[in-house]
């Protein structure tokens, strides 16, 4: 059966990673050969489902996870079917029938139909609140239920559960991670292993509860807690069943095709019916069925070439490798884990590093090892792992070596075939080809051309060497880690921010027109970014657009779980009156006011108001915003200082007061935070904030760059002062460079670490025409801003467009 073009029907029963990358590698060996059509259960093109826990997290949108946009569909002709389920396979006639009323017909079929969470068998599971974590949709239920509720619980103490538990975490909910046996991610880690990396969750603020089998979910039509077989009870509000998958074989079953636990393949992906084949996590191969990417990748290769009828090696099975995609958390596990009596062991224990090594060999071949919190030699003991590699004195000297750690480039030993990115089978000599052939200078290049790091991104700093190794001298670190500020552009922060100078652009509108912008209106992520940098670089000039703004920044006041805000009014230095003190209560009680909460800016939040009530309670207070809500300066910190303790050295008070007044309602590329100390026993706590100040010995201490939050980062000495005016003069010039250099988002503890406390002394402290410079430049940012609450309070059209409808987005940082 052909078309008229001659093409034979090749149609795909899903749209997920296994199908769609089985049909790039068509399309690469043999893309005239056929007419392709793609069948996906859900809305979406082909996106990264190994990257929901960065969606989950917030640190990425669904945007940024599309593998496959629908103009690559119609670039290569392929006819897709989103949110459409193929219904049933006729395997006589060669059609399928999809839930839209479509029959089509196939020359072959390929069931990629991926797997599905398991649920447990127990009374109460299909409660409302209780979901898994497979899909976009679960991730959108997920970041919806962290608005509403407070207690989560995640069921599996392995990889997706663990990764899901720390993007509920972060999403400020009370996380409990419940496990049926004793230690997490048994599968890949030893017991020493298991509970370090427990004991460095818990340290990160997540609860377990391990040796714990799920008995029942309590709750009427809501899931209200989880009892135990032992009897005892866990309360959550919100549970995520994350306790395995089963593949999901009921088309194939329905259509007559041999089924186990998968759908029953052979070596070439071959089904028990003629042309009908199944590939990733729903088949079932040698008696396995594999939930990680890489084998699912493997597969797909010889799937490809036997469609595309090119003689190729069977698929024999997957060595496993397992990466934890936390935040701070750096394990690696592959092949054999556990001690045996016929393996022998090198191992590495350091309590102090927080680090464990341990490489099992048999007949002196390794055959499996695990690494905890120094993974560099991920890549290299996976392909010992793959080759059998015997266990020779540099191999053990490179994994449990002595002495100070090789920060060298190590790409240099890896042999040509060695595969770089297990996700996608890429190895060495593939990426050296790419780079030398193509000039090639960046990951994301190197991405594009040849697939490597566009999975998991585990890969990435080994890519980063193998540029370093390949170009010498012609590498540019900058360069191979440029950063995009979005997807809907190929350009960075700062080559958006020199176009905007150089072209003279005033709105977003130009910007994404005149710098061809692939999606015109922008996105989540970039509407906000440029709307900022146009107001610093213009502020004079640049209009600022409110609808480009996070809902919190646009109601000024911060947006709550039950959808209420919370109004901080500005007390400068953390100082009221009694005055002032009865006005708030005042309020407070005629607003009926849930919650008055002191901050740890020493402010005071009146928690629970309705946004109807907004305007009238900023007309009331008659106080400024305290810009709790904003990407701005926040609070200065301040302790009593000279005026009333008898430690104190110099009047923290007024300079506190001081400064919060003078840049206060300024943009800044994220929240802003300061403090400062009258002597070094630091009350204040300066040494965790943006700008810290300490007053000793007659003079002032300037620290930078701290950060209390999830990444906490002690300050660090910018430079000491003897006069105020200095010390107010420096601090205007730190403002302003961070403000001009920063990347939107970027806490100054990042932008320190990424530009270097050096050049920044250079532009702030040392050069004295810089910094004159920036301090004029901030003079006249500071001239434009305006009191936001007065400023809608002044504007009818402007108060009722912003009070009348509020649509909360779900991208606020």
């Amino acid at each position: 059966m052909t078309n008229l073009d001659g093409k034979k029907r090749l149609v795909i029963v899903g749209n997920g990673m296994a199908g769609i990358n089985t049909v790039e590698h068509i399309l690469k060996l043999s893309p005239q050969m056929y007419q392709i059509t793609v069948f996906g259960s859900e809305p979406y093109p082909n996106y990264n489902r190994i990257q929901l826990s960065y969606v989950l997290e917030k640190s990425k949108s669904i945007e940024e996870i599309i593998l496959n946009d629908r103009d690559w569909y119609d670039a290569h002709g392929i006819e897709l079917y989103t949110g459409t389920q193929v219904t049933a396979i006729d395997t006589g006639s060669k059609t399928v029938q999809a839930s839209n009323g479509m029959v089509v017909a196939y020359d072959r079929l390929v069931i990629a139909t991926g797997s599905r969470p398991f649920m447990l068998p127990v009374p109460g599971v299909d409660k409302q609140g209780i979901v898994g974590f497979r899909d976009i949709a679960d991730c959108e239920q997920m970041l919806h239920a962290a608005d509403l509720y407070r207690k989560a619980a995640v069921i599996g103490g392995g990889l997706l559960g663990l990764e899901a538990a720390k993007g509920l975490l972060k999403l400020g909910m009370d996380v409990t991670v419940v496990h049926l046996f004793k230690e997490l991610m048994e599968r890949q880690l030893d017991p020493v292993a298991s509970h370090m990396l427990q004991a460095e969750l818990e340290s990160q603020g997540l609860k377990f509860a391990t040796g714990k089998q799920t008995a029942e979910f309590l709750g009427d039509e809501r899931v209200s807690g989880i009892r135990f077989a032992d009897g005892t009870e866990l309360e959550a509000e919100f549970v995520v069943m994350a306790a395995g998958i089963k593949p999901n074989i009921e088309l194939a079953q329905s259509a007559g095709l041999a089924v186990n636990r998968g759908i029953l393949v052979d070596d070439y992906m071959r089904t028990s019916a003629p042309d009908v084949y199944a590939v990733g996590e729903c088949n079932e191969h040698r008696g396995i069925s594999y939930g990680l990417v890489a084998p699912l990748f493997e597969q797909g290769a010889v799937l490809a070439k036997h469609l595309c009828d090119i003689e190729t090696s069977p698929y024999e099975g997957s060595v496993v490798s397992t990466q934890l995609k936390i935040s701070g958390v750096d394990v690696f596990s592959a092949g054999e884990f556990m001690d045996n009596e016929d393996l022998a062991v090198v191992r590495m224990h350091d309590d102090w590093r927080r680090i464990y090594k341990k490489v099992l060999m048999r007949g002196g071949r390794i055959v499996g090892g695990i690494l905890v919190g120094d993974g560099r030699e991920a890549s290299r003991l996976q392909q010992w792992i793959r080759t059998g590699a015997v266990m020779t004195e540099a191999i053990h000297t490179a994994i449990v070596g002595q002495g100070a750690p090789d920060t060298e480039n190590t790409v240099a030993d890896l042999a040509d075939e060695e595969i770089v990115c297990g996700c996608n089978g890429v190895s060495k000599k593939r990426i050296v080809d790419a780079i030398t052939e193509n000039g090639l200078t960046t990951v994301d290049e190197i991405k594009s051309t040849t697939s490597a790091c566009r999975s998991c991104g585990g890969c990435r700093p080994v890519i980063e060497q193998i540029l370093q190794y390949v170009l010498g001298d012609q590498y540019d670190s900058a360069a191979a880690k440029k950063e995009t500020i979005c997807s809907c552009t190929s350009l960075s922060r700062d080559e958006v921010v020199r176009e905007i100078k150089e072209k003279g652009l005033i709105t977003s509108q130009e910007v994404r027109y005149a710098l061809e912008w692939n999606n015109k209106e922008g996105c989540s992520k970039c509407r906000p970014a440029l709307n900022y940098y146009l107001g610093m670089i213009w502020p004079a000039e640049h209009v600022d657009e409110r609808d480009s703004r996070f809902v919190n920044e646009r109601m000024h006041a911060n947006i709550q779980k039950d959808g209420t805000f919370g109004v901080v009014p500005r007390m400068y230095g953390g100082v009221t009156t009694p005055e002032d003190l009865r006005l708030i209560a005042d309020i407070a009680v005629k607003y009926n006011v849930k919650m008055v909460k002191v901050t740890g800016g020493q402010r005071l939040d009146l928690l629970g108001i309705k946004k109807e009530d907004l305007p009238n309670i900023w007309r009331d207070l008659g106080m400024p915003s305290g810009y709790a809500y904003a990407k701005a300066l926040r609070t200065v910190k301040t302790c009593v200082g000279s005026q009333f303790c008898r430690f104190g050295t110099k009047d923290s008070i007024t300079m506190g007061v001081l400064i919060e007044k003078r840049f206060e309602r300024l943009d800044m590329p994220a929240k802003f935070k300061m403090a400062v100390n009258g002597c070094p026993r630091n009350c204040a706590e300066s040494s965790t904030k943006d700008i810290g100040i300490v007053g000793n010995e007659g003079a002032w201490e300037i620290y930078v760059g701290g950060n209390g939050g999830i990444k906490a980062r002690l300050a660090e000495l910018l430079c000491k002062v003897k006069t105020d005016e200095e010390l107010l003069e420096i601090i205007a010039a730190f403002i302003q460079y961070y403000r001009e250099t920063g990347k939107y988002l970027e806490r100054t503890s990042d932008w320190i670490e990424r530009i270097g406390l050096p050049k920044v002394m250079d532009v702030v402290v040392n050069d004295l025409d810089s910094r004159y410079a920036l301090v004029e430049r901030i003079e006249l940012a500071l001239s434009q801003v305006q009191e936001p609450w007065n400023e809608i309070l002044d504007n009818q059209n402007l108060r009722e467009k912003m009070f009348d409808d509020v649509r909360i987005s779900t991208t606020q940082s």
